[in-house]
């Protein structure tokens, strides 16, 4: 037997280690996806291969046995059973299914208007990434609704319901820890269960967990089928997607050419056949709002009945069948497919449909032999868009049933492009079977019709009602530490997307040339990061031990002046990354001297593109956005100040939600140009000094069309290889150590501020352009004021030169020593407004010689 993994093992070196069963459980293929280019495809959760349904479904009840096994008849009777969207629906059902009295839920991608969210989460490496959770039950995820599955007059403590989290499979484990985290913040409790068929995680990842839970305070077992790794070269992102590139390039040729005409089956198709499958009333189609025990029991009797439905309208000559289930509808099918085997003399295989784009290679090395293409037709919230039936082509079936919900039974299914026109020529007979979707009973209906349990469709192409609502967006939970950034998880949510698994650095001059040629924007890419030498790092350390104190009262001036004038339970919206160890600092400042906790989270603003339009609907959802204060860490000329005020003023015009204040506080106000400020002077914030190794290990955001979507946050990294000089939490400790000692300092600071004039001056911005002209540099954005603009630009950019105020002492001492290792010269002048002043290198080429600039001279 060949190996499905060994086509792609070959060409980019990828190795699969792990027990002996490992690779008859798992195979190899490539996708277009820029997180991660390889697929583990498995031969036995029924999405990408057809599989008899039994095997599938055996293999999740046996793991739910022994999950049953672990948590004892006691611990079972109270567990609850989440499984992930879109590849796990089933296999997490079949898993509550071997518990035995485990209700069930599963996430989704698919809103339902009228049912309340009670969470959702990301998965990085996914094709499509935001995760919701709708049950229909709201004290599901709290334990208490275990207490009547069945009936239970001796219930547990809500605490004692045991939370299984069921994936296909567990590779870096960070969907499956943030969604613990997050749950565990709302519904806390003593243990839970983690379910795969496959523990790929890597030999790093594997002590994370026993610390994850010792970090929430809680129990976290695995259970998997097979355990392995996934050994990946270096570059293997970049060689999938150039050997995906070229494979797609050669088929295009190659189908150009009339090379590759699909296999058909003998004899002209057949048109559709539709089976009323006469679905048990009350029961849902699956676990998107829940599944109870008294659902399985009923749809377990109704089974064999629907089975002879289905074979009644096959025919007789039809050999082998092949049961189609959709994108997240699995349960319904597989458990469709099991009872056809029961009843059927034929082959039974069970596959579903998926959102999932992944390359098609006819080899028997490779898992994805070919793939059937046709439009969504489901109206999915995030738009129209492509989806996939893989190895269904050429593959042999004499007869499909193609098993869909009322919502996805629309003319999109019908049409001459879609899925059941596509699945003609391979097959000899189409049969369709439709489970009424389940819409819960105290929900608005998302159709028209009646608004209670199961609603069957009626109709042979219904058309949606012109009445239907907009669906929201789905937007996923904030990223919290240690998963995503050193903070701790209540320090700070941050409204981006993980791209840590994505190459995005480029050398610093690079960049530069990109920049100013208009060949690139900055926010496309990452400058590499600075590595301080450990005489720079003593000179951070020294600073801060100097500067501690002047931070802690500017820190506790604006924290006092927000909470005064913004309403005793402001939220905090920092600007990633500068921004984001302030709003931490002011946030422990709140519960420091006020006992309050405020929320804290981190967005995106990026200069000429706008504030992340995503994060602000995220947080209008959540939170009042009057409530809702934005900060930073210091203002340099104000260009991100007038960035976001005109982010603010489109986005409300374009998205209709009103009430945020586009006003920023910030720790340092040099430049004149917001009214909420700890101090205006021009002083050195450590915080200043170094990049992700003081701001939770997080990289400056990114915004960039093919990473990031209409729908998507926008990105940063983790930068996980860098912990070991990571001195995050040693500044913000620092800093709050002092508070106490600068109370009665900051209460006078607070009581001076309230009562001032601080309306902006702008008298940073005029100074900008009188530089700008002076030196010859004709553009206001490589003139960067202040000394935590000038040491971004010596860490990040091309400087040219930089300008010092004559007499300037120890907040320029990492400045001058920068510029020495850089070779810039430092000039001092008079009558400078800040302390110093960064020059970009103007109209660099990677050409371009001398300090004085002759060579870039403005033509």
């Amino acid at each position: 037997m060949v190996w499905s993994g060994s086509w792609v093992a070959e060409r980019l070196g990828v190795e699969l280690v792990g027990d002996a069963e490992l690779r008859e459980l798992l195979g190899l293929a490539l996708r277009r996806n820029p997180k991660r280019a390889h697929l583990l495809v498995s031969h036995v959760l029924g999405k990408h291969v057809p599989q008899y349904p039994s095997v599938v479904y055996g293999a999740g009840f046996q793991l739910g046995r022994r999950v049953r096994e672990l948590l004892g008849e006691a611990g079972s009777r109270h567990a609850v059973v989440l499984g992930y969207a879109e590849t796990a629906t089933g296999l997490g059902h079949a898993v509550a299914d071997g518990l035995g009295t485990a209700p069930y839920l599963h996430s989704t991608r698919r809103p339902v208007a009228g049912v309340a969210r009670a969470g959702g989460f990301e998965e990085s490496h996914s094709h499509a990434t935001s995760h919701l959770l709708l049950p229909e039950d709201p004290d599901l995820l709290t334990g208490d609704a275990t207490a009547s599955y069945p009936a239970d007059p001796a219930a547990a403590d809500s605490a004692d319901a045991v939370l299984v989290l069921v994936d296909d499979e567990f590779s870096t484990g960070n969907t499956v820890l943030n969604t613990i985290r997050a749950l565990h913040e709302r519904y806390p409790r003593n243990r839970y269960v983690i379910v795969a068929l496959a523990d790929m995680r890597s030999p790093a990842d594997r002590g994370r967990l026993a610390e994850f839970a010792a970090e929430i305070g809680a129990r976290v077992d695995l259970v998997a089928r097979n355990a392995g790794t996934v050994r990946l070269p270096d570059g293997v992102l970049e060689k999938g997607q150039a050997l995906v590139a070229a494979e797609e390039a050669a088929q295009d040729l190659a189908q150009s050419a009339g090379a590759a005409a699909p296999q058909t089956a003998s004899g002209a198709p057949r048109p559709c056949t539709r089976v009323d499958l006469r679905w048990p009333a009350g029961v849902p189609d699956g676990g998107r709002h829940g599944f109870t025990p008294e659902h399985r029991a009923t749809l377990e009797a109704a089974l064999p009945a629907m089975a002879d439905r289905v074979a009644a309208e096959l025919d007789d000559t039809a050999r082998r069948v092949l049961v189609l289930g959709f994108e997240e509808l699995m349960y319904a099918p597989l458990r469709l497919g099991t009872a056809l085997e029961d009843r059927l003399d034929a082959e039974v295989r069970y596959s579903t449909t998926t959102r999932s784009p992944v390359l098609a290679v006819d080899d028997p090395g490779y898992a994805i032999r070919t793939r059937l293409v046709f439009p969504a037709h489901d109206d999915p919230a995030d738009g129209p868009g492509a989806r996939y039936a893989y190895n269904v082509a050429g593959a042999g079936f004499d007869a499909v049933v193609a098993v869909v919900d009322s919502t996805a039974d629309t003319p999109e299914l019908h049409a001459p492009d879609g899925l059941l026109a596509r699945l003609a020529p391979h097959t000899a007979q189409v049969l369709l079977a439709v489970v009424p979707s389940y819409i819960p009973a105290d929900a608005i209906p998302a159709m028209s019709g009646p608004s209670t349990a199961s609603v069957p469709s009626t109709a042979s192409v219904p058309s949606p009602s012109p009445d239907r609502q907009e669906e929201p967006r789905m937007l996923p939970e904030p990223l919290r530490g240690p998963a995503f950034s050193s903070y701790a998880p209540d320090e700070v949510g941050w409204l981006l997307q993980d791209l840590s698994d994505t190459e995005l650095e480029a050398p610093t001059e690079e960049r530069e040339e990109a920049i100013q040629s208009g060949g690139a924007h900055y926010a496309e890419s990452l400058p590499v990061e600075y590595q301080p030498s450990d005489q720079y790092q003593d000179l951070f350390k020294a600073a801060l031990d100097l500067s501690a104190a002047r931070i802690a009262r500017a820190v506790g001036a604006v924290t006092e002046t927000v909470l005064a004038e913004r309403g005793p339970r402001p939220v905090l919206v920092s600007l990633a990354r500068a921004g984001t160890p302030v709003g931490v600092l002011m946030r422990r400042w709140a519960r420091h001297r006020h006992g309050v906790d405020l929320s804290h989270y981190a967005v995106s603003i990026v200069r000429g593109r706008g504030i992340d339009a995503n994060a602000l609907r995220w947080l209008a959802a959540h939170h009042n956005p009057a409530d809702v204060v934005f900060v930073d860490g210091w203002t340099g000329k104000g260009a991100i100040t007038r960035e976001l005020a005109a982010a603010i003023a489109e986005f409300e015009e374009t998205d209709g939600t009103e009430g945020f204040n586009p006003e920023i506080a910030v720790l340092a106000d040099p430049g004149g140009c917001v009214r909420t400020y700890g101090t205006r002077e021009d002083f050195l914030i450590p915080s200043a000094c170094l990049n992700s190794t003081v701001s939770g290990l997080i990289s400056r955001t990114v915004l960039r069309s093919d990473l990031v979507g209409p729908d998507d946050f926008h990105g940063a990294k983790f930068y996980r290889e860098l912990a070991g000089s990571d001195v995050s939490g040693h500044f913000l400790d620092t800093v709050a150590d002092r508070f106490g000692e600068v109370a009665e300092a900051v209460d006078a600071d607070a009581k001076e501020l309230l009562t001032a004039d601080r309306a902006p001056t702008w008298e940073g911005w005029a100074a900008v352009e009188r530089i700008s002209e002076e030196y010859g540099i004709h553009d206001v954005n490589l003139v960067k004021p202040g000394v935590g603009e000038t040491t971004r630009v010596l860490l990040r950019r091309v400087p040219w030169k930089i300008l010092a105020k004559r007499g300037a002492g120890a907040d320029l001492e990492h400045i001058r020593l920068l510029a020495e290792q850089r070779g810039v010269p430092v000039e001092e002048v008079d009558d400078l407004p800040y302390t110093c002043v960064g020059l970009i290198h103007p109209k660099y080429t990677r050409g371009a010689t001398g300090a004085d600039g002759k060579a870039v001279e403005s033509k």
